[in-house]
């Protein structure tokens, strides 16, 4: 090649074969460790998963029986008896003159439970022996009043699950509400 400083040997490469054929080889193996540790890594991954996956199964069992054991739960449901007669606004639950649970309705909520939906109330443990139960109903009848009605109920906790099912009906002329207790077998 002739340039304004004579005669030069032209510079294909600047790196000799012998440093061309280091880099090539520490990419590959760069690459090469690469992919073998991302595999690694993933099957770590996937193993720590399904451990946590296994263990977080276990402490909800674990949490199910120490919080609500069996042997002493307790649990309360709402039903509508005569679906267009009550326009539930709230509901509290007292256990042994303790409150438990108190519920605003949406119209949502109304609405599901005058198609016949059943509605949990209240899940908790209850020692064996004579307990009361007083439900606070606050609602609107079918002739347009506001009614609100303290209701009592006894009961006997014996071993194992208790369910309780509180219905509530209101009859014309008067729509005054009434509330049932059945336990559910």
């Amino acid at each position: 090649m002739k340039t304004l400083f004579g005669i030069q040997k032209s510079q294909h490469c600047r790196i000799s074969p012998w440093n061309r054929g280091l880099w090539v080889s520490g990419i590959l193996a760069a690459l090469v460790t690469t992919s073998v540790a991302a595999t690694s890594l993933d099957e770590q991954i996937e193993r720590l998963t399904s451990e946590v996956t296994r263990h977080s199964a276990s402490v909800h069992a674990l949490e199910q029986q120490l919080l609500h054991p069996v042997n002493t739960r307790v649990a309360v449901f709402l039903t509508l008896q005569n679906r267009q007669a009550l326009d539930l606004d709230s509901v509290e639950l007292f256990l042994n003159d303790q409150p438990v649970a108190s519920h605003l309705y949406s119209d949502t909520e109304r609405t599901s439970l005058e198609q016949g939906g059943v509605q949990q109330l209240f899940v908790g443990n209850l020692a064996d022996g004579s307990h009361q139960l007083k439900a606070v109903v606050n609602a609107r009848s079918a002739n347009k009043r506001f009614v609100r009605r303290e209701l009592e109920h006894r009961f006997e906790k014996r071993s194992g699950t208790l369910r309780l099912q509180m219905t509530l009906d209101a009859r014309a002329p008067d729509y005054e509400p009434d509330v049932t207790f059945r336990e559910w077998k």
